[in-house]
């Protein structure tokens, strides 16, 4: 949530951490909350009320800092925490329900100096809104339903976000690749899938989805349609400012090598994989971006239709025959090569000043 609100204000994206000092026995009772920089916030109400002991509060906000501590190290490793002094912060949850954890936030970024401290979050109960407001410079809560029961109601979506994905949103993105699906497949392609995954991993972001709509299977050659949609894709992935880079599959490569013609000072690099790009036709010599054809071994007649295709390219271009594979690259160790090779070409080619 945080990253779309970073992307969509062109701001930067860090992270800080608060974590829920639960009652035992009853974890989901929050009797407090710390955060990043030792600050420690109490609900003095459930403090009061149940009688809540240091004897009993310090041993779990003991626990909950060593995880805290851990948590900053993985995200973050050896980058240090932003300065925000003098600076507006924004300060994104997924909800709030006693508020404790922000109210824990706002307290340990306020020693920071900051210049004004926002809160934003998409629901939230009225009273912890009205508790929250004096103690911040703006608060943004897009529904404050009542009864409110939970925060995790309010979302159809609720699965606990992992450190790896926590890490990965935090990268400095260093390139976008948008993915043409070919013949047979969609956005759902579990190959194509398993391209990005890996390209993810290596910092590159990456745009999944279908080409072709239900009922139009028998327009899976249609080039100049792939391509328009692809192009669409395209330019608004372009529009994100990062280095830019397209992968495509059977007919989808075709696409994309169509796209990478007509977006010559966007494209950077293009990646096939078992893909047709002698189908692009007449947009084979004016494509400019390096170009990286992957092949089964064992995909001999497409093997010869891509040898074909780089004949008439005038684009640095490899070929690259996978030993063993067939056309899907279902064999042992075929896909996971695949996105090697694919990670290999985009990596340098997507940098900053990259050919």
């Amino acid at each position: 949530m945080a990253r779309e609100v970073a992307e969509a204000l062109g701001a930067p994206l860090d992270v800080f951490l608060v974590r829920k000092l639960g009652l035992p026995g009853q974890e989901e009772l929050a009797m407090g909350a710390i955060a990043s920089g030792g600050a420690r916030v109490l609900n003095d109400e459930l403090v009061t009320t149940l009688g809540l002991t240091e004897e009993l509060i310090e041993p779990v906000a003991a626990r909950e800092r060593v995880e805290l501590e851990r948590r900053e190290r993985a995200y973050r490793g050896d980058r240090p925490a932003p300065d925000v002094a003098g600076r507006t912060v924004i300060l994104v949850d997924d909800g709030l329900a006693t508020g404790s954890s922000i109210r824990a936030a706002v307290a340990a970024l306020r020693r920071r100096g900051p210049a004004r401290i926002v809160v934003a979050v998409p629901t939230a109960p009225r009273q912890t809104c009205q508790e929250l407001r004096p103690l911040v410079d703006d608060l943004v809560v897009l529904q404050t339903p009542q009864p409110f029961y939970a925060v995790g109601v309010w979302y159809e979506d609720f699965s606990e976000v992992s450190d790896a994905d926590v890490r990965r949103l935090l990268d400095r993105r260093r390139g976008i690749v948008v993915f043409a699906h070919g013949s047979g497949s969609g956005g759902q392609s579990p190959r194509s899938r398993a391209v990005a995954a890996v390209l993810e991993e290596a910092g590159l972001e990456t745009v999944l989805f279908d080409l072709l709509e239900a009922g139009e299977e028998d327009r899976r050659f249609d080039i100049r349609l792939l391509a328009d949609r692809l192009l669409e894709a395209t330019d608004r992935a372009a529009a994100r400012g990062l280095p830019l880079g397209l992968f495509g599959a059977s007919t989808g490569a075709a696409a994309a090598l169509t796209v990478a013609a007509e977006r010559p000072d966007e494209v950077r690099a293009v990646v096939s994989r078992g893909g047709r790009p002698d189908l692009a036709g007449e947009a084979l010599p004016l494509v400019r971006a390096p170009t990286l054809l992957i092949v089964g071994g064992r995909d001999e007649q497409v093997v010869q239709l891509n040898r074909q295709a780089m004949e008439r390219m005038q684009a640095p271009v490899e070929l690259e025959i996978v030993p063993g594979a067939t056309h899907l690259f279902e064999e042992p160790g075929a896909l996971e090569r695949v996105a090697e090779l694919a990670r290999l070409w985009f990596e340098p080619h997507l940098a900053e000043g990259g050919a």
